[in-house]
């Protein structure tokens, strides 16, 4: 891994962030996965920063980044599916809307920040007002300017 792959930065709704940290807390101390529809999400990363959009606008957490697993979403699902924060596979599906490939990015060490980052110190560290809809690869300088 290279230092611009330090970590890459994740976008959720508020729905799923909220819903993926009560599933930290009933899970603490486990590996999770944040689930993306189709083939998309890091390959090589330390860090994760979760990134929820707008209103919010804030950085709202971080983990340790373990792999992103790609493919057949039924097979993924089956191996995984306990680690995310969707509660059966009914739901899964919904939030897949149809597609019959998904991306698992699975991580551990998740913690909500005391202090979330907003869009206004992104904008002034990152140099752009919005990150990515696929997310974006930031280097551990631009991760440390962060102070996340």
């Amino acid at each position: 891994m290279t230092e611009e792959n330090y970590a890459f930065i994740l976008l959720c709704d508020e729905k799923w962030w909220n819903k993926l940290c009560e599933h930290n807390r009933k899970n603490q101390n486990k590996t999770h996965s944040f689930v993306r529809r189709n083939l998309r999400g890091p390959l090589k990363a330390e860090k994760l920063l979760f990134y929820v959009k707008s209103p919010v606008k804030q950085i709202r957490g971080t983990a340790d980044f373990v792999e992103r697993v790609a493919g057949d979403s039924e097979k993924l699902w089956r191996k995984y599916g306990s680690e995310t924060c969707l509660e059966n596979f009914k739901e899964y599906q919904g939030f897949l809307h149809g597609s019959e490939k998904a991306t698992f990015i699975r991580f551990k060490n998740f913690r909500e920040l005391e202090n979330p980052i907003p869009a206004k110190t992104m904008k002034k560290v990152l140099g752009v007002l919005k990150v990515p809809r696929g997310g974006k690869y930031i280097n551990r300088e631009t991760t440390e300017q962060l102070a996340v």
